[in-house]
Formats: structure tokens, sequence, C-alpha cells
């Protein structure tokens, strides 16, 4: 598969299904549009779906967990060292982190992946090994990694989507780990939003108001050495970008390929999400914003995508967090759709 290839195959979504769904709604026994943006979501998942009826339950679900180190983080970027994302890989393994608890309770099947992870030669059974390297090149010193590698990142995640697909999964959630990655997310969100870089550049693992500062600079600093373009969205993710950001980026374009929605987490999502849309514009169909995260840039990320995060609780964990919490909203939005009476069924008397 090329990425030519993959880009072909996305269809735009259904806007006669929508309708109907929304036919549909409009006919159950309650005021128009009183369910808000449950009627909004469910006309979404059935244009992904190329379906109206009751067929528009978003399970069996994944979340796929990609991780990969940074070479930026030798710059202090984080509050954490670099051994943290090796460690928490393990712990995602071990079934013990945050992403675990909310999968488990949400029925999403986790997928962990080491796209990039420094150190590690030997993992579990229940973590992939897609390494293209052990992290990613310093940002601020020149391209974080090559174009061939990139591409290479995106099939990753469009293959991994497609078995996905091909195994009964109906729905693809995003997570992430890697020390150093909201520093490339931020260089991603700068570039493909327009913003400066200290618009979009955040606290990441907490970092203090200095750190902060020499994040923002070090963003400015990659951006401008490395002079990536909108227009050639491949490189700009070779230069600024990150393995497990690439590789996402090829799960939101294979998902979409296959027909499936794709629910994303937080910023470093909203960055993969960037460069995905930016490729192949009928991907935004497919796309459902899980949460709006607390990190700076997320927001203008979502801006740009033209997307409403479905939750808001002010987090900034990654890992899948915020896309598990929004999944019982997307059930919700399903049920409505195939369960609720309408008036007529019910033999209630309809608006005048």
């Amino acid at each position: 598969m090329t990425i030519t290839n993959l880009i072909s195959r996305i269809r735009p979504t259904d806007g006669i299904a929508a309708a109907e769904a929304q036919r549909r709604l409009d006919a159950k026994t309650k005021p128009l549009g009183s369910l808000g943006r449950l009627e909004e979501i469910a006309a979404q998942l059935a244009s992904i779906y190329r379906s109206s009826s009751a067929d528009i339950a978003p399970s069996p679900r994944a979340v796929v967990i990609m991780a990969a180190d940074h070479g930026v983080a030798s710059r202090g970027v984080s509050a954490y060292p670099s051994a943290v994302t090796a460690q928490m890989v393990h712990n995602f393994a071990a079934g013990g982190a945050a992403i675990n608890v909310l999968a488990r309770q949400m029925q999403a099947r986790p997928v962990i992946v080491d796209m990039g992870v420094a150190g590690v030669n030997d993992w579990p059974s229940a973590v992939r090994r897609h390494a293209i390297g052990a992290g990613t090149r310093d940002l601020s010193e020149g391209p974080a990694m090559s174009v061939a590698d990139a591409e290479k990142a995106l099939l990753i995640g469009a293959a991994i989507a497609g078995e996905l697909a091909a195994e009964g999964v109906r729905l693809i959630a995003t997570g992430d780990m890697g020390i150093g990655n909201t520093t490339a997310a931020a260089a991603l969100t700068a570039l493909f939003t327009g913003r400066p870089a200290a618009q979009v550049t955040g606290r990441g693992t907490g970092i203090g108001e200095d750190v902060l500062a020499r994040k923002s600079a070090i963003v400015e600093r990659a951006l401008r050495r490395n002079a990536p373009s909108v227009g050639d969205p491949i490189d700009a993710l070779a230069k600024v970008g990150g393995f497990e950001i690439a590789g996402l980026a090829g799960v939101i374009l294979g998902g979409a390929a296959s027909g499936l929605p794709v629910l994303l987490d937080g910023f470093i999502a909203g960055s993969a999400a960037l460069v995905a849309v930016a490729l192949a514009p009928a991907a935004r169909g497919y796309l459902l914003a899980g949460h709006c995260s607390a990190e700076l840039g997320h927001r203008a990320a979502l801006a740009t995508l033209g997307l409403e995060p479905i939750v808001d609780l002010g987090l900034r964990l990654g890992e899948g967090t915020g896309a598990m919490l929004a999944l019982p909203v997307l059930d919700a939005a399903a049920h409505i759709l195939s369960e609720m009476a309408t008036f007529e069924s019910a033999g209630i008397s309809g608006p005048r």
C-alpha cells in the first residue's frame, strides 16, 4: 500500500444517510432538536456507517495507543525523564494505567504499539513492536526524522487500522505516550493553525514558567530552522513530528479508508489529525473529538479541524483517556436513534 493509494480509498461520508437519520430523529417523541449534540452525533455516525438503520452502534471498539521517544526531550522540555516512556508502556501492558482502567470500563480493546521507544528490545506480548528507531532526532537542530520514516509510520498506522476493521472493530480511538511529544505537537499545531508558538505551546507534564518559556522558544526554533510547509504535510511531519504522531495520522487515514469513526483523544491526536486532514480532507468527516485537552494548543487544533469536543473535563493526560470518556455519549446517540419511539409508534400527538 502507498500513501496515494491509502488516500484514494477515503470516500466522503454519506450525507443522504445523515439526512435520513435526522428525519428519523425528528419523528421521535421529543421537540425538534431537543437532544442537541446527541442528534448531531447520531447523524454523523449514520453518515460514517452509511446507514440510518439501527446498526450504528460504535462497538466493538479499540483504542490504539502509540508510543515513541523524542530527541527534543534532551532539551528539558518535560517534567519527566525520557525513561518514563518505556516505563509507562510496561504499565499499559500490565493493565495498570488510567487508559487501561477506562478502556475496561468502556469495553474498548487496547492496542499498544511501540513506534520508537528508546532502550527496549523485548516487550511483553501485549505490545506490538513497530519501532522505526530509538526515538526521533532533536527537532530543534534539524528534521526529527526522514520523509521515508514518516511515510513508513503513516503506513504502519493505516495497516493497524485496516487490521482492526477486518477483525470487526467498528470504532477506533487514539492514544499516545511519549515524553517530549507535546513539543512536537505544538510545532505541528503552530504550523497548521497559523498560530504563533507561544499560543499553542503548553505545560505538557506540568512544567513551570521558566521551562514553558524555553519550550516555546524551542518550538519557534524548530519551525524557523526546518521551515516546514503546510503544502507538504508529510515533509512537515518528518521535520517537526514524532513517530507516534505519524503513526496516529496513519490510524486516522486507515480508519477513514475502512469506513470507521475515529475518536480523537487530546493534543497529540489533534496534531496528528491536522496532518491527516491536510493529506486527505475527506478524512475530516470520520473524526469525532473525544474531549478538549487543557493543553494550550488543543483548542486551536480543534477549531482548525472544525471539531467540537464531546466532553471538556480539563484533562491533559493523553493515553486515550479523554476519548474513552466520550464513548458513553456516542453509545447514547446510537441507542436514541435505534430504540426511541416515534410519535406514530407510541400513539402520541405530534407538534401542531
